[in-house]
């Protein structure tokens, strides 16, 4: 994960109404990810391929009335059951082919997880390469990322397809429990943006590049939230 900043005014145009940019406007990630999951006897686990995926995505910082969020206005995924369970969330997945480096206990084919060493990241779609990134991690170990540490807030909808069938937008958060962060190793960062895709993805180009992690996390996904005002008004 490496923090990055963009265009404050570009990143406000990826948000909906009832989102701000908060206290810190044009923050941002991307975010590389080797994911295992299963559901909880973990009978998945038995097939490993159809129970592991990569994924990148990117994470705009944002707030609703107060509350620090995150925003996912794209990922990519290398498996069907991901991508389709992140549309029933509402984050916007696309198939990419993602490639990073894996630490090693022994040997020279990779860097040691908890000791200094370069570690790699890249994403193609569709044949083109579009994002390469690289943390040198140094051994300093620090608390988890900011844009990691909050929920992220998506679009949950369901498409006009019949005629006269209402447009359904809701705003909602997922809900997890048993969170786990394994020491997070900070270092330098590089980020190289290839490939805009569409006008729209060229507006998150980087405008600085900051801090780079690389760690470990869990979580168990149980759904998900409404996104709704504490505020209340009087008539």
């Amino acid at each position: 994960m490496v923090d990055v900043r963009v265009d404050p005014d570009r990143a406000r145009r990826f948000l909906p109404d009832e989102l701000s940019l908060g206290s810190d406007p044009g923050a941002a990630a991307f975010v590389f990810a080797e994911w295992n999951w299963c559901s909880e006897d973990g009978a998945e686990l038995t097939e490993p391929r159809s129970s592991r995926f990569a994924e990148f995505l990117v994470l705009l910082g944002c707030e609703f009335e107060g509350r620090a969020l995150a925003r996912c206005p794209y990922a990519w995924v290398d498996q069907p059951v991901p991508m389709i369970r992140g549309w029933v969330q509402g984050m916007p997945k696309q198939f990419g082919e993602i490639d990073q480096t894996r630490p090693k206990l022994v040997g020279r084919a990779g860097p040691r997880p908890d000791d200094a060493g370069r570690h790699h990241a890249s994403i193609s779609v569709g044949g083109h390469r579009l994002v390469d990134l690289s943390v040198a991690t140094d051994g300093t170990t620090v608390a988890p990322p900011a844009l990691h540490n909050v929920p992220l807030v998506h679009t949950h909808m369901s498409p006009v397809w019949l005629n006269g069938e209402p447009d359904n937008r809701s705003l909602i958060t997922s809900e997890v429990t048993g969170v786990e962060f394994s020491p997070v190793y900070s270092g330098s960062a590089q980020v190289k943006v290839h490939q805009t895709l569409d006008d729209d993805f060229a507006l998150l180009q980087p405008i600085d590049i900051g801090s780079g992690y690389v760690f470990q996390y869990a979580e168990t996904l149980v759904g998900g939230q409404a996104l709704t005002s504490t505020t209340t008004r009087g008539a």
